[in-house]
């Protein structure tokens, strides 16, 4: 198992994926690649596919998108690795199903051993359900459960409260501990700026610096751990 788990794609004052530029690259080696990207996060597949082709040919692979080929499970088969976008979780979970994909990634990555890199939605995707995501349920998947690439769940853009504020809605840490009132599922609140690096059984926090918050461990029944 290789996957690199993204918070955030763009991270403020950087361009498209250049924050974890050198993550990804440590993950797909040296050989070119053949990277397939999934874009069905966003409603625009021809510009988001064009943003990550970029972004993949600087580092020295190519990219191709999912929705270019009327055969995806072959396309899937044929990746030498795999990149999925941010944009709406329940969008890109419904596709994923809706295209038939779901046990064909996870048997690339699971047992062919391929690279799989996802971002924001993309991170949500590859781990056991999308409940914790924060987007908005603007399609209806056939069911919560996802990729299961990882035995937990991601809260990707995970953000504390602003010292002082006033604000009255639920912080993210109120959401992932009514999630745990329901669900046994660790979760990992993933701040922007970093990523989650898993190599068969080991899980490296990536791109954590002082100037950055830390990842926050949520189990239920326990407390937080940072």
């Amino acid at each position: 198992r290789r996957l690199l788990l993204v918070s955030n794609s763009t991270l403020h004052g950087s361009g498209y994926l250049e924050h974890c530029k050198a993550s990804i690259m440590s993950l797909l080696g040296e050989t070119q690649k053949k990277v397939l990207f999934f874009p069905f996060a966003l409603a625009d597949h021809e510009d988001y596919a064009a943003k990550a082709r970029t972004a993949f040919e600087a580092m020295g692979h190519s990219l191709s998108s999912a929705h270019e080929y009327e055969d995806k499970v072959k396309a899937v088969q044929e990746a030498e690795a795999i990149f999925i976008g941010g944009g709406n979780t329940f969008r890109l979970l419904k596709a994923l199903y809706d295209n038939d994909v779901i046990e064909t990634i996870r048997n690339r990555v699971l047992i062919d051993g391929i690279p799989y890199i996802g971002s924001s939605a993309g991170s949500n995707v590859a781990c056991c359900t999308i409940k914790t995501t924060n987007d908005m349920p603007i399609v209806f998947p056939p069911s919560f459960d996802a990729l299961n690439l990882v035995p937990f769940n991601i809260n990707a853009h995970y953000i504390e409260p602003a010292p002082g504020s006033t604000h009255m809605g639920e912080t993210r840490e109120k959401r992932i501990n009514q999630f745990h009132e329901e669900n046994d599922v660790s979760v990992i609140g993933l701040p922007e700026g970093s990523c989650l690096r898993c190599i068969g059984d080991v899980i490296t926090l990536v791109g954590y610096s002082e100037n950055m918050p830390p990842a926050v461990l949520f189990r239920r029944g326990h407390n937080r751990s940072e």
